[in-house]
């Protein structure tokens, strides 16, 4: 059976988003700045701020959140950030580290650094009392626990799935509120590099108490000729203490804010605590469809009304298009055949992890575009929703790819928080339920839980056919009830007798190639670990990417494939282990740099002429030995020469590429491409000469002043002659000044184990209750016989001694600033550290204060204090006085920014800061060579 599916889809503009969407009738406000952040411990409660240790936990009753959770928890020497942040992208590489996640420090060999947690403090107006708060996370990694003002919200298991609570009833308002967030990496969710945090937005949203629920649109269209029908469906919810009755009013704007439709609708009466759906139809004549090449989009504004007042406005920005999966003729977007084109792709990049922004993002996708990709698959989880954001406004459609299979409650609805949250996003056209779940796909349990999942997507969306991945298992399991077949890896079986067997089933290649490349080398040398960047099989039987697309291009039931994959990402670096800390299937590398395959896909995929040459031209001491130049092209013929001696003219096949055999000899090999006998296109590699300078260029030169814009700056070394040298592997230092910082460096080396960030380090000391003893003089002697004689020559009548200890186990820097952030175990204090006064007559009346220390104060290993005071009042029988003395703050400023290049190129994310205007000024330097330096304009957002 052939299905046609059509849609009028969501989209909330970035920019809408970023600039705190609001009305009058409602508020979405971006919470990603002035975070606390310090790591807790998956085990050892003193290391976890003793949370969950009180008489009463959080569990045990209402608002008793302790420790770290607790409102009044003394978070001072935590360290200050602006999320999205992945810790796990700052910390060292270890080789006992997880294989599948890049060998970074963490997991359960590094307790120490596997537990997060995040505190945020923030105001509530007074006037927003009689509201609805909701605080909405996009994403934490992972299995996420949140408390309001000591109040537990829950728990989160999945660091992909985004998840929101109402917090309405937990605020102070016209006061402050405290939010605490702990996230575990100790066990891992998927096998591939997911980092570790609150790496995606927060946001914080205000509605009145009868509101349209988050995700509460569903929008759907028919399509006529000359019409579309578009199908409004509305969920709201009632939270006010009376029934409300409500009317809507529907309005579909333009990209102009013209109103193309508007329709006025009974609603319903709602009693308190109670939600309904409710359906509208409106119709726009001749409209602008959303489309791969123009990616139109409309705005539907829906407004829910009481007594003749709009108590809500819902915004939707949506694209009109229809999709159909042919199970002969393939895939088809507004009826006309599009020919999937498609990578999958991880949320990870150099530098910053799966913390992307969004502008880096939007350079990823574009990145992608560049070479005619025209699908994304979200590989293997729910993506980041603006990572759709951006595909609706650029043209890639989307397949949209469920984390786990399953049919219990809890997977079931994990599926429909995906779907209700993505279902309105022009560029999704294929929900997919799972991948290569090796332990049932090919079998008939398998089978029965695909089946159960697909029956359950249908009750959510009928606009989008359902998908599985499947690796093995061809014709039995799982491929005999999914709706659309997705074929990983075409050794696993043949594609034609699926075809056969399953003629109404429609399919497509979700994964294939897996080719091992390092980008900027010709040589596979196993013992350096680099993979020659030639495009050949990654093992015997298997395709590459040039097979690989062939086979699905010739094959007009196939709709398309999707190579494994876009980028590199850190994690499963097949085919080695350690050092090897990211994958080689990338097309590009972990920065987006650009490996060779790019440029046979983009003869391919794209119709712009293409000419490139493989590999470069710096083969110093193979003088004489022979070379393999190959060269992409979709010219019709290609002519080679080396230093003007010709070398032969070929015709390319479709889908094909060019080699010669070429005796290195030093200077300039190039080639020139013929279309209809023509030359159309040239292109050369040149033999470069000693490194001289520095080069820096950027995506951007000109951002906006929001904490937000991103510029991606490459590093490379000229020649004299100004040509780049595609060989350099020099370490750069790099300084900035202006309005912006630098968030992360990286170079696409697969081996690298350099730094990707450079921090302050905070080191957080957490000190444990403390022991309270008489004060006598044989006490003292045992703990600190130094200060004994001195403290006996005053009255120490009705005083007692508190003591402690603490760890240093690691060098303290020389320019480290080191704070003891002080809370008060008793009155009238006098603090002694490793036998030496260090504060006296701490205040009583105020319970904080703050202690500099020297470096000198401390010692490696054990720290005893001393404290002598008199004991604190209880105001209560049951209260327990406070016991614990605060904590240490070790801050050292963070080093230089630096990295080596990488086979020529290295890569500088910058970040604007503030809402300042000016000039950011980054600049490159190395021992014996010109420094570069880029200047990039930033100006307020108008």
């Amino acid at each position: 059976m052939k299905r046609i599916f059509a849609g009028i889809i969501i989209l909330l503009p970035l920019i809408f988003e970023v600039a705190n969407a609001q009305n009058q009738h409602r508020e979405k406000l971006l919470f990603d700045s002035d975070w606390k952040f310090a790591f807790g411990h998956p085990s050892d409660i003193s290391k976890d701020f003793n949370t969950g240790t009180s008489y009463f936990t959080y569990l045990a009753k209402a608002g008793y959140g302790d420790g770290a959770a607790a409102s009044d928890f003394d978070d001072r020497s935590w360290r200050k950030l602006d999320l999205p942040h992945d810790w796990v992208v700052e910390q060292p590489f270890d080789s006992l580290g997880s294989h599948s996640h890049g060998y970074k420090a963490v997991g359960r060999n590094f307790p120490d650094v596997s537990v997060g947690w995040y505190r945020k403090s923030f105001s509530i107006d007074k006037a927003d009392e009689g509201k609805q708060i909701f605080i909405d996370f996009e994403g934490v990694s992972r299995d996420a626990k949140i408390w309001v003002n000591g109040f537990y919200l829950g728990n989160e298991p999945s660091g992909y799935q985004s998840f929101s609570h109402n917090i309405t009833e937990l605020l102070n308002y016209g006061g402050e509120n405290v939010i605490a967030v702990r996230a575990d990496v100790t066990t891992e969710e998927g096998w591939f590099y997911e980092g570790g945090g609150i790496y995606r937005h927060v946001w914080l949203r205000k509605t009145n108490p009868l509101h349209i629920a988050k995700d509460g649109t569903f929008v759907r269209t028919e399509i006529t000729e000359g019409k579309a029908t578009i199908k409004v469906s509305t969920e709201v919810i009632n939270q006010a203490k009376e029934t409300k009755t409500f009317t809507f009013k529907h309005k579909v704007v333009n990209a102009s804010g013209d109103e193309l439709a508007v329709v006025e609708t009974q609603g319903g009466s709602l009693v308190p605590m109670k939600d309904g759906k409710y359906d509208a139809e409106l119709s726009v004549a001749n409209p602008h469809l959303w489309s791969i090449e123009d990616p139109y989009l409309h705005k539907l504004i829906t407004e829910v009304i009481v007594d003749g007042k709009v108590v809500d406005e819902y915004q939707t920005t949506f694209g009109i298009r229809t999709i159909l999966f042919d199970a002969d003729k393939g895939f088809f977007l507004n009826g006309k055949h599009v020919k999937l084109k498609g990578t999958n792709n991880h949320q990870d990049h150099a530098g910053v992890g799966v913390a992307i922004p969004d502008e880096l993002l939007v350079y990823r996708v574009k990145q992608l575009k560049a070479f005619g990709s025209n699908a994304y698959r979200s590989s293997h989880n729910p993506p980041t929703p603006g990572l759709l954001d951006i595909c609706d406004s650029l043209g890639m459609v989307v397949i949209d790819e469920n984390r786990l299979m399953g049919t219990n409650d809890h997977t079931l609805k994990e599926v429909e928080r995906l779907i209700h949250r993505d279902r309105n996003h022009p560029s999704v056209i294929l929900w997919s339920i799972g991948n290569e779940e090796w332990m049932i796909e090919g079998s008939e349990k398998g089978a029965k839980i695909a089946l159960t999942m697909q029956n359950y997507v249908k009750t959510l969306d009928t606009t989008r056919p359902v998908n599985a991945a499947i690796s093995g298992g061809w014709g039995y399991g799982i491929s005999t009830v999914i709706e659309t077949m997705g074929y990983n890896y075409l050794p696993h079986g043949n594609t034609e007798e699926q075809h056969k067997k399953f003629p109404n089933q429609p399919g497509m290649g979700t994964e294939e190639g897996s080719t091992y490349a390092t980008r900027g080398i010709y040589l596979t040398d196993d013992e350096k670990h680099y993979a020659a960047a030639y495009d050949k099989p990654p093992r015997e039987n298997w395709y590459s990417i040039e097979g690989g697309w062939t086979y699905y291009d010739e094959r007009d039931y196939l709709a398309g494939m999707f190579i494994w994959t876009g980028f590199d990402y850190r994690g499963e670096p097949t085919p080695y282990v350690w050092p090897s800390v990211t994958s080689y299937f990338g097309m590009m590398d972990l920065c987006g740099f650009p490996k060779d395959n790019v440029f046979y896909l983009k003869s391919w995929w794209q119709d712009e002429p293409v000419l490139h040459i493989l590999p470069h031209w710096n083969w110093e001491g193979k003088e004489g030995e022979l070379i393999d130049v190959w060269v992409y092209s979709n010219c019709d013929e290609v002519e080679l020469s080396l230093n003007g001696k010709k070398l032969g003219r070929k015709k390319i096949e479709k889908n094909g590429h060019l080699e010669w055999q070429v005796a290195y000899k030093k200077g300039t090999i190039r080639a020139v491409g013929y279309k209809n006998g023509k030359k159309i296109i040239t292109e050369e590699r040149t033999t470069t000469t000693q490194s001289e300078t520095l080069k820096l260029s950027a995506n951007k030169t000109n951002l906006f002043a929001n904490k937000k814009d991103i510029s991606v700056v490459t590093v490379e070394v000229l020649d004299k002659k100004g040509n780049a040298i595609p060989t350099a592997n020099t370490e750069i230092n790099f300084t900035i000044d202006g309005p912006g910082e630098i968030i992360g460096v990286g170079n696409g080396d697969p081996t690298s184990l350099e730094k990707e960030k450079f921090i302050a380090d905070n080191i957080v000391i957490g000190l444990n209750p403390v022991k309270q003893l008489p004060l006598t003089k044989k006490v003292l002697d045992d703990l600190m016989p130094e200060i004994s004689s001195n403290v006996f020559t005053k009255d120490t009548s009705g005083l007692k001694v508190y003591t402690g200890s603490f760890e240093i186990k690691q060098t303290v820097d020389d320019e480290a600033n080191i704070k003891w952030f002080y809370q008060n175990i008793a009155n009238s204090q006098a603090v002694y550290l490793n036998g030496k006064l260090i504060a006296q007559k701490v205040s009583d009346t105020y319970n904080r204060s703050e202690i500099e220390l020297a470096k000198t104060n401390l010692k490696e290993g054990k720290n005893t204090f001393v404290v002598i005071g008199t004991p604190l009042k209880k105001k209560n029988e049951w209260d327990i006085p406070n016991q614990l003395p605060g904590s240490i703050q070790v801050y050292t400023p963070a080093k230089q920014w630096k990295r080596k290049l990488f086979n020529g190129l290295a890569q500088v994310i910058i970040q604007t800061k503030g809402n300042e205007n000016g000039v950011i000024t980054l600049k490159a330097a190395s021992p014996d060579l010109e420094s570069g330096e880029l200047k990039i304009q930033v100006n307020s957002i108008k």
